[in-house]
C-alpha cells in the first residue's frame, strides 16, 4: 500500500515525489518512457549530447534571493541554490519585421527599450507593470480575463501588445490566438521580471539530482511502467493497473499526464471530449556548428521572431509547420563560470508551431523527408533574423510532434496541455490530483512548483 502513486516521471511528478517523502509518505513515482524528465528530457546521438525541450530555465534569480519560485522550490525540496548550477542569459531579443526589443534578467532594460521604440507608452507600460505585480496568483478570475483585452485597455499601441505577446505565448500558453489574463502575468514575472538561466550541463543536472534526492528519501521510481487503468471504487482513486497487467494500491493518485489523458485512465470515466486537447505542437531543429554563435554574430541567447506585425499563434492545418513565427535559442549564450569553460559544440536551435495530424499521417519514408525538408525552411526563417549560420553546420537533428507525444503522451502533441487548467488540482474523484502542465505552470521551474504546491495542498493536509 503507497500513501501515494504519482503518474510520471517529469519535473512535477518528481518534485511531488521529494516534498511527500520528505514526510515519510511511502510514494511510488510510474513512468511510462524508459527515461525521466517527459518533454524536458535529453537523448544522445552521434557522440553528442542533446536537450529536448529546455531552452532556458525561466524564473531565474540570483543566488542569496529570498523571494520567487525558484528560491520557493530550493526551501521546500531543501536543495542549495548550487545544486541547479544557474547560469544566468547573455541577452534576449524580440525580432518583428521593422523593429526590434532586446531584454535581459534585468527589467530596466526592457523598459529602455520601449522608452526608445514606443516612448508614447512609457506610462501605460508602467500601469500594466502595476497590474501584473498585483495580480493574485489564487484569483481565478483572471483565468477568464482575456490577455489581448486587458493589454487593449492598457497600451495604446497595437505593435507593442504583438510584441510582448510573443515570447510569453511561445513560453507558456496552450490557447490559440489568445492567453488567460493570469498566464500572461505567470509568464511576464517568469520571463521578464526574473529571466532566463541554463544549467551549463542541461536538463539532466536538475534531472539527476531530483531522481537522486528521491531516492535517497526512500522513494521509488519505476520506469516502462505505464498505467493503462486508475482503479476506483466509491468515488475515490484506489490504485492503478499497469500495462503488462500490475496492480499497485494507494490511498491517492497524482497525475502529471494531464487533464484529458487522466480522466481517459479513470475506470469509472464516460468518453472525454477530444475538442478540450490542446492543439499546439512544434518541430524543433538543433544546428551543430564548426563555431561558436557568437563568432558568427548570433549573441543572442533567444530571440523570438514574427514576420509580420501581427502575431501568429494557431495550429497550421495547411502545412506541417508554419515557419511566420519562431524561436531561435543557443545554449552557448549564457554567461557560464569558469569553472564550466565553453560547451563543446556551437549549437543554434530554432522552434516552429507544428501540425500534429498532418505528420502523424506520414509514412515512415515521407516523415524522414519532411525533417529534411522543414530543417532547411526553419533554417531559413531563422536566417531572416539571426546572421546566416547554415554554412557553418556539421551535424543536425529535428524532432517533431511524434517525438513529443512520444515523451510526453499528450494528446496532439500539445506541448502546453490543455487550454483549460485546473488550477487547484482537484478532479471528480477526492484523492486523484493533478499537478504539472494542466493544473496551470509551465517551465521547469513552474512544473517543480506545481508538485509542490499540489503535494501540499492535497497530500500533506488532513
Amino acid at each position: 500500500m503507497y500513501d501515494t502513486i504519482i503518474i510520471g516521471a517529469g519535473m512535477s511528478g518528481l518534485a511531488a515525489g521529494i516534498r511527500l517523502a520528505y514526510y515519510d509518505q511511502r510514494v511510488c513515482v510510474l513512468e511510462r518512457h524508459s527515461t525521466i524528465g517527459g518533454l524536458n528530457s535529453f537523448y544522445r546521438l552521434r557522440g553528442r549530447d542533446y536537450d529536448v525541450g529546455l531552452h532556458a530555465v525561466t524564473n531565474f534569480t540570483p543566488k542569496g534571493t529570498k523571494k520567487g519560485p525558484l528560491a520557493r522550490l530550493l526551501r521546500q525540496l531543501r536543495f542549495r541554490w548550487d545544486d541547479f548550477s544557474l547560469s544566468p542569459q547573455v541577452g534576449s531579443e524580440i525580432a518583428f519585421p521593422h523593429t526590434r526589443l532586446k531584454f535581459s534578467n534585468d527589467l530596466d532594460l526592457l523598459r529602455s527599450e520601449i522608452a526608445k521604440v514606443f516612448p508614447a507608452e512609457t506610462d501605460a507600460f508602467e500601469t500594466l507593470l502595476t497590474k501584473i505585480i498585483d495580480y493574485d496568483d489564487l484569483d481565478s478570475d483572471a483565468y477568464s480575463q482575456s490577455a489581448r483585452g486587458v493589454l487593449a485597455e492598457t497600451l495604446g499601441d497595437p505593435l507593442l501588445i504583438e510584441m510582448l505577446l510573443c515570447p510569453l505565448m511561445w513560453y507558456g500558453n496552450a490557447r490559440e490566438d489568445d492567453m488567460d489574463f493570469a498566464q500572461f502575468c505567470i509568464m511576464f514575472r517568469s520571463i521578464f521580471l526574473e529571466g532566463f538561466a541554463r544549467p551549463f550541463a542541461g536538463v539532466r543536472l536538475i534531472l539527476k539530482n531530483l531522481v537522486r534526492r528521491f531516492r535517497q528519501l526512500g522513494g521509488e521510481l519505476l520506469l516502462r511502467s505505464g498505467v493503462e487503468r486508475i482503479h476506483v471504487e466509491h468515488g475515490k482513486a484506489v490504485g492503478v493497473v499497469l500495462d503488462d497487467g500490475r496492480e499497485l494500491v494507494g490511498k491517492r493518485v497524482l497525475s502529471s499526464a494531464g487533464f484529458l489523458e487522466t480522466m481517459r485512465m479513470c475506470s469509472d470515466s464516460s468518453e472525454v471530449d477530444p475538442r478540450q486537447a490542446g492543439q499546439l505542437s512544434f518541430v524543433e531543429t538543433v544546428s551543430v556548428l564548426d563555431c561558436q554563435p557568437a563568432d558568427i554574430g548570433c549573441d543572442r541567447t533567444i530571440v523570438f521572431f514574427n514576420d509580420s506585425d501581427k502575431f501568429h499563434w494557431r495550429r497550421p492545418t495547411d502545412q506541417l509547420c508554419d515557419v511566420r513565427t519562431g524561436v531561435i535559442c543557443s545554449p552557448n549564450n549564457f554567461v557560464y563560470g569558469p569553472e564550466d569553460g565553453g560547451l563543446p559544440d556551437g549549437v543554434i536551435r530554432i522552434t516552429a508551431l507544428a501540425d500534429y495530424d498532418g505528420w502523424g499521417r506520414l509514412s515512415d519514408e515521407e516523415y524522414q523527408l519532411a525533417k529534411l525538408r522543414w530543417y532547411d525552411r526553419t533554417a531559413a526563417a531563422a536566417a531572416r533574423f539571426i546572421p546566416d549560420f547554415r554554412r557553418h553546420v556539421i551535424d543536425t537533428d529535428t524532432f517533431t510532434p511524434n517525438t513529443i507525444r512520444r515523451f510526453t503522451w499528450h494528446d496532439n502533441g500539445a506541448v502546453y496541455g490543455a487550454p483549460e487548467k485546473r488550477v487547484d488540482g482537484t478532479t471528480h474523484l477526492e484523492n486523484l490530483f493533478l499537478c504539472g502542465t494542466d493544473q496551470g505552470f509551465v517551465g521547469i521551474i513552474g512544473a517543480i512548483v506545481s508538485g509542490i504546491s499540489i503535494a501540499n495542498q492535497h497530500c500533506l493536509r488532513g
